[in-house]
C-alpha cells in the first residue's frame, strides 16, 4: 500500500484532435505558490493560444485543489482532470492543457476527451510514482557480519540500503517501511545477536523503484 501518487518529473505530451491541437504540461509541486508560478509561466508562453487550462491538486489528502475551465464550456476541460487526478490518486502535481482550436468544434464529449487524455499522456511522460512513509535509520555493524546482513536486506522488499559508509566498522543507512519497522528491526537484532548500534530514527516520504530511491516527498 502507498500513501499517494505523484510524478517524477516535469514532462509534456501533444496531440492534433481535428485540427485542434492539445499540449499537455505536468510538474510535481508542493505548495500552491509552485503551482501558481508554473501557471503563469505555461500561459506566457502560449499567450497566442485560444485556452489554457490549468489544474492543481495537493496535499497527502488531496484536499487543496484548484482549476478553470479557462473560457471551454463549463465542466469540459478543467473539471474532467481534476476528476482524473483525483481517481487515479495522483496528487502534488500541477496539469496545463493548452489549446489552439483548429476551426472544427469537437462537442462536449470530444473536449472532456480531449483533455483528459492529453493531460493523462504527459502525467504518464513524466513516470507516475508511489509515495509511502519509510523509517530512515543508520546502523553501524562489525565486518564479520556484514555478508549476512547484506544477505538479508538484498531479499527483503521493505528495506533498502541509502549509503554505505566503509570505516573502522561499517555504517549502512537504511529506508525501512514504516508499516515494516519492527519486524526488520528485530531480524537485524537477530541476525546480528545484538551487536548493533542503531542511530536516530528519522521519517520520511519517498518512492523506490528497483532499487531507485527518490525522496523529498
Amino acid at each position: 500500500m502507498y500513501l499517494y501518487k505523484t510524478i517524477k518529473k516535469f514532462s509534456s505530451a501533444e496531440e492534433v484532435v481535428n485540427k485542434s491541437r492539445f499540449i499537455g504540461y505536468s510538474k510535481p509541486v508542493k505548495t500552491i505558490e509552485e503551482a501558481t508560478e508554473f501557471i503563469e509561466e505555461i500561459k506566457k508562453k502560449h499567450k497566442d493560444a485560444t485556452h489554457n487550462v490549468p489544474v492543481y491538486l495537493l496535499g497527502e489528502k488531496m484536499d487543496v485543489q484548484k482549476y478553470s475551465d479557462d473560457g471551454e464550456p463549463s465542466g469540459t476541460a478543467g473539471v474532467p482532470i481534476l476528476s482524473m487526478l483525483k481517481n487515479e490518486k495522483i496528487t502534488n502535481v500541477v496539469v496545463v492543457v493548452t489549446r489552439y482550436f483548429g476551426g472544427i468544434k469537437l462537442g462536449t464529449g470530444g473536449l472532456v476527451r480531449s483533455y483528459t487524455n492529453i493531460a493523462k499522456k504527459s502525467l504518464e511522460n513524466a513516470g507516475i510514482i508511489e509515495v509511502d512513509e519509510f523509517i530512515r535509520i543508520a546502523i553501524e555493524i562489525e565486518y564479520t557480519l556484514h555478508g549476512k546482513l547484506l544477505n538479508y536486506i538484498n531479499n527483503e522488499d521493505s528495506v533498502i540500503i541509502e549509503n554505505t559508509i566503509y570505516t573502522d566498522k561499517v555504517k549502512m543507512i537504511l529506508l525501512i517501511s514504516k508499516n515494516e519497522y519492527e519486524k526488520v528491526n528485530n531480524t537485524i537484532i537477530d541476525l546480528t545477536n545484538s551487536d548493533v548500534s542503531f542511530g536516530k530514527k528519522e521519517i520520511i516520504n519517498a518512492s523506490i523503484r528497483k532499487n531507485e530511491v527518490i525522496t523529498n516527498y
